[in-house]
């Protein structure tokens, strides 16, 4: 009787341990989606922070932003390798949708395939989507 216990216990334990494996070999996973660089992104080549920095970073750094614009009035950000960039979401030179022109294929893609959903838009209205 205990050996049969301890097979059926030891059957359980390698079932349990192994289902993760099994899991992913019968579902499928989508890969990330990769960000389109259009307009003055795919120009300019440079970028406030190179792009893996970017992917991890970019909230941080944005908060980091909000909190030098509004409290500081500081609206330039002098990057690393010395470019300057404006501290703005808005279109125009120098800034985030000034070169990446298309929020939903450049930010909506990776935030709707993360399930994200920031709040920077409850404030700040892409141009793009008035006209």
């Amino acid at each position: 009787m205990t050996k049969n216990m301890i097979v059926t216990g030891l059957a359980v334990f390698v079932v349990a341990v192994l289902s993760p494996f099994w899991f992913n070999l019968v579902t499928t996973t989508q890969a990330a989606p990769e960000p389109e660089l259009l307009g003055l992104a795919k120009e300019a080549k440079t970028c406030v922070l190179d792009k893996y920095d970017m992917r991890a970073n970019h909230m941080s750094l944005l908060n980091e932003w909000r909190g030098a614009v509004v409290r500081n009035a500081d609206r330039i950000y002098v990057a690393a390798n010395g470019h300057s960039f404006n501290m703005s979401l808005s279109t125009g030179e120098n800034s985030c949708l000034g070169c990446h022109e298309d929020k939903a294929k450049f930010c909506d893609a990776c935030h709707t395939y993360t399930s994200v959903n920031p709040y920077c838009w409850e404030c700040h209205i892409n141009p793009k989507e008035i006209q």
